[in-house]
């Protein structure tokens, strides 16, 4: 039986702009139909990002290409696009990309540690629809342990690191008096709470209003904050009383348009949202200026220069959990072999019947298993210790032992 290989599949704010980042974005059916398909094709274990700076799909299965259309299949995206800005990354390279992502290190905002929660989000979602049945609980875990473990021995997340961040410091050093200034926050997700938590926090300004179309969700927030929330009714009038507004809407078309805006002072609008949330045509509005996510992403300051100074540190910290978790990964494909052999001496009765029949007689039964217990171990202890030799030295068990052939590992 061939056994699967790791491949990690997507595409990302390196690799793609921000519209065609959009066309591979999922939504929550979309994703949800991903993974009906992919359990119809029998793939075991399989994980999704799915952010603003990122759509990665990583998996054990035959061939990156199922991954790819898997992603085509349920996205505005085709495979020409994903061609021109997409990556396919096969075994160690694909593990490594992948602690890279959980660890901050690819993240659009150096030190970013937002991405680690929507990586234990999408493991979660993979679990309970059973497509977490291998290794990747296990490889989850140990991004989640490389992450804690830089977060704690490097300064690499010092101060706030996200783009919620970035939004706010934007605000702060492109508009004059801005406690003074009425904010518009349009959108209450993740993305939408953490920009208001950091407005509150930095601005002192005492003018911001929350709009949500489930108007409960902007209360609840309203609760933590010192914010003002008005109907989804009332976005117009609120846009027209705005100098600054914030979308971070999660809509898969344009929640501002041109229609929506009939003010002629000046109105500086964030957008934080993937696929994009204002309309292009709200560019052409003489008294709007328009700055979206990935420029807000570019924004560098003495802090994020301060962190760049940890990444030797954070990748060393890295490659000592990724490494731990290879060998892991290698030892446990000898896990069938070591099965058999294991089987083969304790069960066995027409071979080596007097050998058997001395052990059960001195020993007993139960002693039988301990024996055969401490012989397994002692394998599997010099399988890691000397991995250059472990091929050979299972086809040797497997030859002395007659084991199965179908209980081996296919190199």
């Amino acid at each position: 039986m061939e056994m699967n290989r790791f491949f990690a599949v997507g595409v990302s704010y390196k690799t793609a702009d921000i519209d065609l980042r959009g066309c591979f974005n999922l939504n929550d059916s979309q994703l949800h139909a991903l993974f009906l398909e992919a359990k119809s094709l029998d793939i075991k274990d399989l994980l999704v990002i799915n952010t603003c700076n990122r759509t990665e799909l990583y998996a054990w299965t035959n061939n990156a290409e199922c991954l790819v259309e898997l992603l085509c299949n349920h996205t505005s995206g085709d495979k020409v696009f994903f061609d021109q800005a997409g990556y396919r990354l096969s075994n160690e390279a694909g593990i490594h990309h992948l602690f890279r992502v959980g660890t901050g290190l690819e993240s659009q905002i150096l030190g970013d540690f937002e991405i680690i929660g929507q990586i234990k989000k999408g493991f979660y979602r993979s679990k309970k629809m059973g497509l977490a049945q291998g290794p990747m609980e296990r490889l989850t875990n140990a991004v989640i342990q490389a992450s804690k473990q830089i977060k704690t021995e490097t300064e690499i997340s010092s101060g706030a690191t996200s783009v919620a961040f970035a939004s706010v410091q934007y605000i702060l050093k492109h508009v004059e008096s801005i406690s003074e200034k009425n904010i518009l926050l349009f959108g209450t997700g993740k993305i939408g709470t953490n920009t208001c938590e950091n407005l509150v926090k930095h601005t002192q300004n005492e003018h911001i209003v929350l709009i949500n179309r489930t108007q409960e969700r902007a209360e609840k927030i309203a609760g933590k904050f010192p914010v003002r929330v008005k109907p989804f009714g009332a976005l117009t009038s609120a846009i027209h009383e705005s100098e600054v507004l914030i979308v971070a809407t999660a809509s898969q078309n344009p929640t501002i348009t041109t229609d929506l805006i009939h003010s002629s002072k000046p109105l500086l609008i964030l957008d934080l949202s993937i696929p994009r949330n204002v309309a292009a045509q709200v560019n052409d509005l003489e008294n709007v200026t328009v700055v979206h996510l990935d420029e807000l992403s570019q924004i560098t300051d003495t802090t994020f220069e301060k962190r760049k100074k940890y990444i030797p540190k954070a990748e060393a910290i890295l490659e000592d959990v990724k490494s731990e978790f290879i060998a892991w990964l290698e030892h446990r494909k000898y896990i069938p072999a070591l099965n058999a052999f294991k089987e083969k001496i304790v069960l066995s009765k027409k071979e080596k019947q007097e050998v058997e029949n001395y052990i059960n007689n001195c020993f007993g039964f139960q002693r039988k298993q301990k024996i055969a217990q401490k012989i397994t171990g002692q394998i599997a202890a010099y399988l890691r210790e000397n991995p250059h030799q472990a091929d050979e030295t299972i086809e040797l068990i497997s030859d002395l032992f007659q084991l199965e052939s179908e209980k081996l590992p296919q190199r």
